[in-house]
Formats: structure tokens, sequence, C-alpha cells
């Protein structure tokens, strides 16, 4: 991922509202939002080179998402994929805070990234760009490719556009929350950060919906989680490049987290 904007127990009924987009070259091989078949209780697309994923949940209710830490001067070339931190912490059953304090002792084995994880005692952040694992605290949110809340013009946009659609009323409108995530304009030049990628792809990347020749925005999830357990996670997925007309497909899947009153087994497939 390369912006997630969420909000975290704010909401009368949910739990957590989540809205992200997923920036990639375009030529790099994904699979769409499913239940995997290697292991059916994950719902959430797959990087098909490095076989992680950006962002997931399981029957469960344990979720994770990761964003890149933009530092082109400290890539290291032959790094596992970041993706792996996702998928590995979907298909196990460590507490969140144990999971993230573990990946402390293997930082530097990895480029940089920031790690949301969640489960029923609470949402954690860490990145091996910054120190402790932190337990989050009620509040709107926003990441993209430095620390948590970092003001970029885009993580600042889209925090108060999330802010004010909560504010309108109780009732989530999805297609709102993908109207926000679609945004393409670009923030002026004095706003930009200087992370190392000079001033043409600062401009790019200051979009909140990202396009180029063969890099941008290929997939935008939203999750909702309400207060009963019941989960919609939808994911539109993109056909798109600088030169070419967009065109999207949008999957949905609906389940209620094991454990829970009416939990059921049998997820729902929306379309």
């Amino acid at each position: 991922m390369c912006l997630i904007l969420f909000s975290y127990e704010k909401h009368p009924q949910y739990r957590l509202i989540l809205a992200a987009n997923r920036d990639e070259f375009y030529e790099r091989p994904t699979a769409p939002l499913a239940a995997w078949d290697s292991a059916p209780e994950i719902f959430a697309g797959r990087d098909l080179r490095g076989r992680g994923t950006w962002l997931g949940i399981t029957r469960s209710g344990r979720f994770a998402a990761i964003t890149n830490y933009r530092d082109p001067a400290s890539i290291l070339k032959d790094a596992p994929s970041r993706g792996l931190l996702v998928s590995n912490f979907l298909k196990g059953d460590a507490p969140a805070e144990s999971y993230l304090a573990g990946l402390g002792k293997f930082g530097a084995n990895y480029n940089g990234y920031n790690l949301l994880a969640g489960d029923p005692s609470g949402l954690w952040y860490y990145s091996n760009r910054g120190h402790d694992v932190y337990k989050l605290p009620s509040g709107h949110y926003g990441l993209s490719n430095h620390l948590l809340n970092t003001q970029w013009p885009k993580v600042a946009k889209g925090k108060k556009r999330l802010k004010n659609l909560l504010a309108a009323g109780k009732q989530i409108h999805t297609d709102s929350l993908f109207d926000l995530l679609a945004d393409r304009s670009i923030a002026p030049d004095h706003q930009l950060p200087h992370t190392g990628v000079g001033l043409d792809w600062e401009r790019t990347l200051s979009a909140l919906f990202i396009t180029s020749e063969n890099y941008g925005t290929r997939s935008s999830s939203i999750i909702l989680i309400k207060r009963t357990g019941d989960v919609t996670f939808l994911e539109r997925t993109f056909n798109c490049g600088e030169t070419s007309k967009t065109t999207h497909q949008t999957r949905c899947i609906r389940f209620t987290i094991s454990g829970q009153t009416h939990a059921n087994k049998t997820e729902e497939v929306c379309n």
C-alpha cells in the first residue's frame, strides 16, 4: 500500500473504517481479493512475485496492512519481500503486539516499511524506520510512505476528507470512500516532501490516486468492521496508465468474525 486512511474506534457502529490505495508498477503480477487457496481463512489480494500481500483480514479478525517507507538511498537489492510480513501475521496466531515486537530483531534485513496489525486486543503500529511498537488509541489516521500521520499533502487531505465524511452521519457510503481515493490532483511544489526521488516524481506521487506511464494505483480497498463483528471488504482493481482510459472491477466479501454471537462460517461474495 502507499496510502492508508482509517478511523479507529471513533464511530458508533464501526470499530474500523479503512480506505487504502495500493501503488505498484503495472507489470508486477497480482491476484485480486479472494480467499486464498493455500490459506482459506485469509481474505486478501496477492503479490504473485513476492507471494505476500499488502492488506488482508482473516475469518478470526486478524488484520494487517503495510506501506513502504520511501528512502531510495537505503534500498537493499536482495531484501525479502515486505508483503510477507503481512501474510505471515495473518497465517499465524501470535498476538499483534508480540508479532510486531519480534520484528525488531530482523528490521535491518528489510527495506523500509510501516506495518499495521490488529487482533481482538487492539490495533498496533510498527516501522523499522521508527522505534517502538505503538498501540493506537481511538482516532483518525493517515499513513503513506513515511511514518504514521506524517503531514504529507496526500495524508493531510485524505484524513480531513475522511473525517468530514464520517461527520456527515452514521451511514457509511462506500462510493464516497472510493471517490476520496480516486483524487488525482497534484500538490503544489511548496508542499512536497523531499525524499530523494526528484521533483517530477514527488509531484506524481503526491496524488492520492497515482498515474504515470508504468507505475500507479493498482487497486483501492475499503474495509469496514462493525462492532457486531460484521466485516465488509471491497477491492476495486484498475487497468490504467497515463495514456489509457481507466477501467476497473470491484470485488466484495462479507463475513462475520468467528467467535461473535451470530458468526457464520460461509462468507458472502458480492459484486
